[in-house]
Order: C-alpha cells, then sequence, then structure tokens
C-alpha cells in the first residue's frame, strides 16, 4: 500500500511487525492497524471492524487471531473514527476506506489470496464491497446483513440510525443503496457466515436471512452456527471458531469449496 505515514507500535511480536498507517481516500487521511509478517506474504486478511468511534475499535490482539508468519492483517479504522479524518456515514462514503485499502494491497500482492473478515457492522461493510473487488473469500461474522432489519431489532440504536443514514419509511433510497443482499449472485465469492445463535447485539435471524438469499441465488457458502454463544464466544468456542475460518481459507485457497 502507498502509506502518507506509518507509525511503530510498541508491540513486541515474533514473526509480524505491527504499525498504524495513514492512507489517502477522497482526499482524506486515513488511518488503519497494519501487522505485516517478517516473512513472505502468502495470504492477505482484511478486518472489518464493528460498532463506531470507541466502541468496536481496532486492536492488535484481535488481528493476532487470524495472523500466521505469513499473513498480513489489515484492518481500516474507518472515517471519522479513532484520528482518521472525515465523517462516519455507516455504509456510505466510508465504504471507500475499505475498496481503497484492499485495492492498494492487490497491487502490491497481485497474487496473493484476500480473505476478508466482517465483524459485527462490518458484515454489512464487507457485504456491500466483497462482490467488487478481488477478495477469494468473505467471513461475516455475527454480522449485520439487513439495515432495516437492525433498526427494528436495536430500538436502542435507532437514534443514531437515524442520524447517520434516516428513518427507513422517511428515507427508503439511503436504505436502497446499503441493500446489500439485492446484490448477491451465483457468482459472488464464497462466504462462511458465522453466528451465536445467543447472540444478543446482532439477532441469528440476520444470519438466517442471508443464508436463505444466498441459498436463493445459487451462491457458494458454509455456515458455522454456535446455538449457546453470544456476540463473541466464550474461549472455548472461540478456539474452536477461529480453528473453523483459518480451514475455511484453507480450504478456499486450495479450491475444496463445492457448492
Amino acid at each position: 500500500m502507498d502509506y502518507t505515514k506509518v507509525k511503530r507500535m510498541p508491540v513486541d511480536l515474533q514473526d509480524h511487525y505491527c504499525s498504524e498507517v495513514t492512507y489517502e481516500v477522497d482526499g482524506l487521511q486515513l488511518k488503519g492497524l497494519l501487522l505485516a509478517p517478517i516473512q513472505q506474504v502468502n495470504r492477505i486478511v482484511v478486518y472489518l471492524r464493528g460498532g463506531k468511534g470507541q466502541v468496536g475499535r481496532v486492536r492488535t490482539a484481535r488481528l493476532l487471531q487470524f495472523s500466521g508468519p505469513n499473513t498480513l492483517v489489515f484492518a481500516p479504522y474507518y472515517r471519522g473514527n479513532n484520528g482518521s479524518e472525515g465523517k462516519d456515514q455507516f455504509c456510505g462514503d466510508d465504504l471507500h476506506d475499505v475498496t481503497e485499502a484492499l485495492e492498494q494491497l492487490r497491487v502490491s500482492y497481485p497474487e496473493t489470496p484476500v480473505h476478508m473478515i466482517g465483524f459485527s457492522r462490518g458484515g454489512i461493510q464487507g457485504l456491500l464491497t466483497f462482490q467488487n473487488l478481488p477478495v477469494t473469500s468473505f467471513i461475516i461474522w455475527g454480522g449485520v446483513t439487513d439495515l432495516k432489519m437492525m433498526y427494528e431489532e436495536r430500538v436502542d440504536l435507532r437514534g443514531m440510525m437515524r442520524r447517520m443514514i434516516g428513518h427507513p419509511r422517511k428515507h427508503p433510497e439511503a436504505y436502497r443503496m446499503r441493500d446489500a443482499l439485492a446484490q448477491l449472485h451465483q457468482q459472488s465469492p464464497p462466504m462462511l457466515i458465522v453466528h451465536g445463535g445467543s447472540d444478543q447485539q446482532v439477532d441469528i435471524q440476520q444470519a438466517y436471512h442471508l443464508e436463505e438469499t444466498l441459498k436463493g441465488v445459487g451462491a457458494t457458502y458454509e455456515t458455522w452456527y454456535q446455538p449457546t454463544e453470544g456476540h463473541v464466544p466464550r474461549p472455548p468456542y472461540m478456539k474452536a471458531t477461529l480453528a473453523h475460518i483459518h480451514d475455511w481459507m484453507k480450504r478456499v485457497e486450495l479450491d475444496q469449496i463445492g457448492r
């Protein structure tokens, strides 16, 4: 990637350099966290955070969950968050922060598999971008898939959604532009749906809705549901989930994911 600034973070890692990087999108100086392997890069993971502002902010420990000796992991903060210029628009122009980062990574590593992981709010960010990008697969984890459904489910977030997007009835065009499910098709990159059955932040019905849509268009996907787990799995279930995600990425790269 072309960085306008690189700030090494005080993190002592054996296999990676950890840096906060600044890159330009739409004339704005945006930040993200980068784990770059010391060895050759054989896999890239782009992690799309959840939340907004300090809630769900990108942390090194989270990125390390998806790393390996030859894996580069990058997570954009999104505009308006954690020192990035601009204003967060919740799946508006902030989607450019994802697409520009990934396109630059592809230029630097043209033959390297790229997997996108969208957690919570990052799920809808990924759904709205992954089909138009050269990604190998998309993993949606506890992810929002339908903003209208989210508006109905999360009464506590309706004020924020009205400020950032509008009311679904009064601003239908804003929600239509953010309708990711309508864009799915048979040739969409393979997707892994990860969700907890006891998730109180993003109801598992969002995952079921996505699965139904993928099945309807004949797209390639798998599911990893944990009926007893919430938005963030408990340690034993977290370990199993991460192992499954790593196995998924490997199987996709080996072309072992069937329809």
